[in-house]
Parts: structure tokens; sequence; C-alpha cells
């Protein structure tokens, strides 16, 4: 039987001043571990509502109490703003805007101001941001609502938020959802004491009607956590044993060799139907370090764990596509290991920082990977910086000054 699922659309116009935002209660965050065109030159009468746009890429990282926006090429810091204690950030993909999490839910940051605006989208609990085709989706773990807006809309909003689509999964979880380019809305099935897979939905109404009707399910991915979108927008979801596919408008369990097999994070190109996620087989496993990765052909659907060598560990913060579909790992021996991804072999390494040790917690500052195009951006807490590193040759290419603190997580507002 399908099942219709309430659906309404609202302006949330109401910004907050960040000294209200930063007053508000300690949000509770939960591990996670992921294109606009370019703006028509403004004419005289448009000159004075055209929002103003960065001279070049920016980086935005986060550290204990701030957050710091940098020139993307130079690594210089353009401007830091006082935060909460604990933040986390993640790009819109309009190539401008990057949403920090905070109590009150994702406060928008526009990085070619740049500035720490008043915009919220108000979130209990916010977690997980997904970008794909044209629309941003964003997840409240603490109310289980989907917030959908058409990504280029948060730049045209001229000082505003833009119009949002909810939807409200029956029980609030640590979930996450996708906007399909047909419109198929992808989200993870929960409640506050486990997460059992996901449903499709698509539109149940005219093109513009107020309900969705679940077209797809499976209750087959145990603690469902993460979601990576591959080449013809095969989804992938991380599960306690495997990986959930989703493809051609079917679920499809991919299952892990062992008893226990955890993915978590899918590391995704959306040019290849290779995906490269975390992989953990040791249910008792202490500390964040892992070994292995799995290996997923998202076109033959099959998951494979491949063993990195050993004296190689890393973080689900240390894992990005790049050039040429590679996969790059930040290994604990300080090098950023070249990955083919078909195969999971080590084909180069370029050291970067000294070799380093796992976090006590996983929100600790450690060092972790971002990426805009064939430029990686490399965290180095110990050193209070950040370094740049040109993938296609391994040359750093930038260094930042001392930063405030440790940097923490970062976010190119890649468009």
């Amino acid at each position: 039987m399908l099942h219709p699922y309430s659906l309404h659309r609202r302006r949330r116009g109401r910004g907050l001043r960040a000294a209200a935002v930063l007053a508000a209660a300690t949000l509770v965050l939960t591990a996670c571990g992921s294109d606009a065109d370019e703006p028509a030159e403004a004419t005289d009468a448009e000159e004075s509502t055209t929002p103003p746009q960065a001279d070049g890429p920016r980086l935005t990282v986060t550290y204990q109490d701030g957050v710091a926006v940098l020139d993307a090429d130079t690594l210089e810091v353009i401007e830091d703003f006082d935060t909460e204690e604990f933040t986390r950030v993640n790009p819109v993909g309009d190539g401008r805007h990057v949403l920090l999490t905070t109590s009150a839910g994702f406060q928008v940051v526009d990085t070619a101001a740049p500035a720490l605006t008043d915009l919220v989208f108000e979130a209990e609990a916010a977690g997980h941001v997904v970008r794909h085709g044209d629309r941003t989706v964003l997840y409240a773990d603490g109310t289980g609502e989907t917030t959908i807006f058409d990504t280029p809309a948060l730049a045209e909003a001229d000082g505003a938020l833009p119009e949002t689509t909810q939807w409200q999964a029956p029980e609030a979880h640590h979930g996450v959802s996708i906007v399909l380019e047909d419109g198929t809305l992808l989200t993870t099935v929960g409640d506050e004491e486990s997460r059992s897979g996901a449903i499709a939905l698509r539109n149940g109404g005219d093109g513009g009607g107020e309900e969705w009707t679940e077209v797809g399910a499976s209750n087959q991915c145990p603690d469902i956590h993460g979601e990576g979108t591959a080449a013809d927008e095969a989804v992938v979801f991380g599960c306690a044993d495997g990986a959930l596919l989703y493809r051609d408008g079917a679920f499809e369990k991919l299952q892990a060799p062992d008893e226990y097999g955890r993915m978590g994070n899918a590391y995704v190109s959306e040019t290849s139907p290779l995906v490269v996620g975390d992989y953990n087989d040791d249910p008792d496993a202490e500390g964040y370090l892992l070994d292995t990765v799995a290996l997923i052909d998202t076109d033959k659907g099959t998951l494979k764990p491949v063993a990195l060598p050993k004296g190689i560990e890393y973080t689900w913060r240390g894992v990005v596509r790049g050039p040429d579909d590679l996969a790059y790992l930040l290994g604990t021996d300080g090098a950023i290991h070249v990955m083919d991804p078909a195969t999971g072999k080590l084909t180069d390494e370029y050291p970067v920082l000294d070799p380093w040790e796992g976090p006590a917690d996983w929100q600790n500052p450690h060092p972790a990977l971002a990426v805009d195009g064939d430029t990686a951006y490399v965290a180095d807490p110990a050193n209070h910086q950040v370094h740049a590193v040109d993938l296609t040759t391994g040359e750093v290419t930038a260094t930042s000054p001392e930063l405030a603190a440790e940097p923490n997580e970062m976010a190119a507002a890649v468009g």
C-alpha cells in the first residue's frame, strides 16, 4: 500500500541576531561524517540590489569558539567571527554561502561579504546538509524534519531566507535526506533508539500537490548513516552490515562480507559509478582510526573491503574525491595517499604533515581534508594552520598564517 505523507511550503523569513544564536542552549550534535550558474552582469539599475561577490574562492574554517573565512588561494584570513564553542560547517553549493550548525539551526555564512549573517534555518539538533543538482537539503535530527530549498535561491533572496519545502518524518532520528533530479525524495527511517533503512517518496499531487507518496522502501540497513550520490544518480547509504544502494527507482542491499561491516560515510564523484566508503569490521574497536576502506561499484552492485598498508590509518574526515575521479586519503603518516577507487591500491603519496594520532573524541580537532577541484585543503591542528595541496602534483601551494585556535572542520564555498 502506498502511504501519503504531509508536505507544506513556507518562507522562514525571520533572521536571528548572532548574539541571540550564541545565547541559545547547547546543541547536542551527532557524528557524521557529500551549482549555481554564474550571475549575469548587473545593469546600473540592478547594481544597488545585486549581492556582493567574492573576489576569489573562499575557505571557511571552524575552531573552538570561532569561525574564519580565508582566501582559498593564499589562505590569508579575511575575517573571523565568534561562535559557539563547537560548530560544524557545510557548503550550500552556490559558490558563496556555507551553513554553520549552531544550537538554533543552520546559520548562514556569506563568504562573499564575508559575514556571519543573522539568517538561520531553524532546526532542533541541526545535522546533515546534502547538495545535489539544484537543491540543498537540510536535516534536523531533533525533529526528523527535512528542509529543501533551491540552491541558487539563497543568493537571490537578497538578505532573506529563500522559500523552503518541509517534509516531516514520522519519528525524529539522526537522519539524512536527498532530492533527486526527478523530484524523488530519499530519506532515512528510524527513531531515537535505532535506524533501519530508507524510503523513496514522490509528489502525489498535480506537480504542486501537498502530499508525497511512498514509492519504495527498504528496512535492510541497520544504523543507516550518511549518503553519497555517484554517476547516474546512484545513491549509497552506509549500514552496520554493508551499504544500501538506490538506483533506477529501487533499493538494493549490498551485504558486507563480515558479520559486522559498518560503513558510515560515502566518498563519491557524480561522474563515476565507483564509491569509496569508510569501513570498520570490529564492533568493539576503540577510537576513530580506520585501516580499511569499502569499495562499491554502483553499476555492478558490489561491495568489497580493502585493507590499507600497515602504518596507514585515517578518520572519516580524511577522504575526498578529486582529479580523475581518484580518491585521496590523509593517512596518520602525514601523507595524502592517492587511491584507485576500482582496486583500492595506493598509487602515489604527497607528504604534508608530521605523523599524527587519532582524536579522543570525534569532535576534537584532528588532521582532515576538504576539496575544491584540484586543490585539497589540509587541516593542521598541531601548527594551527591550513595547507593547500595541488592534487595533480602533490605540491603544497599555500599555507595559512597561524590561526586563532586549532582548525577543526573546513568547507570550500564551491558551486
